[in-house]
């Protein structure tokens, strides 16, 4: 079995530093052996917004564009959980739920597609471990014009 960070280098990914807060709330919160983890916006591992992860799917941001974003998301949602617990191989016991914003035209109908980017990602790096369950929704807007926005429920040891 590799490890998680053996899985980002089989992926050419970083895990990049967990963001900090941008308003008043906490990147997670960790509550028994959960940790809730925020929503998380598509930064890349320079912790900047890039402009083809930001406006609306079905308007300026392709499909490829916003699958990429949701992965990007994941990559922090996963950032956040490390600054919970540690170590991921070790701390995480299961993905228990991800919840995905995507900022779309209403006449946008790929939604669950562009989700699959986050899921997709989460199940590279944990394995079954990353198996969760999952709500997506389309929104008008988000924090900054990101392009998808994902929020994440972890059981932890």
């Amino acid at each position: 079995m590799s490890t998680v960070k053996e899985r980002l280098d089989a992926l050419g990914l970083v895990l990049p530093k967990a963001a900090a807060p941008v308003a008043n709330y906490v990147p997670f919160i960790r509550t028994g052996n959960l940790v809730i983890v925020s929503g998380q916006i598509c930064f890349g591992v320079d912790g900047k917004l890039a402009a083809a992860h930001t406006g609306k799917l079905g308007a300026e941001v392709s499909p490829e564009h916003g699958i990429a974003a949701a992965r990007l998301c994941a990559l922090n949602v996963l950032a956040q959980v490390q600054a919970a617990v540690g170590d991921l191989d070790h701390g995480v016991v299961q993905c228990l739920r991800l919840g995905g914003f995507i900022n779309a035209v209403p006449t946008f109908a790929g939604l669950a597609g562009i989700m699959n980017g986050a899921s997709d990602l989460m199940v590279e790096i944990l394995g079954d471990r990353g198996r969760h369950a999952r709500s997506t929704v389309g929104v008008a807007e988000l924090p900054l014009d990101a392009a998808v926005e994902v929020e994440a429920m972890f059981e932890v040891k």
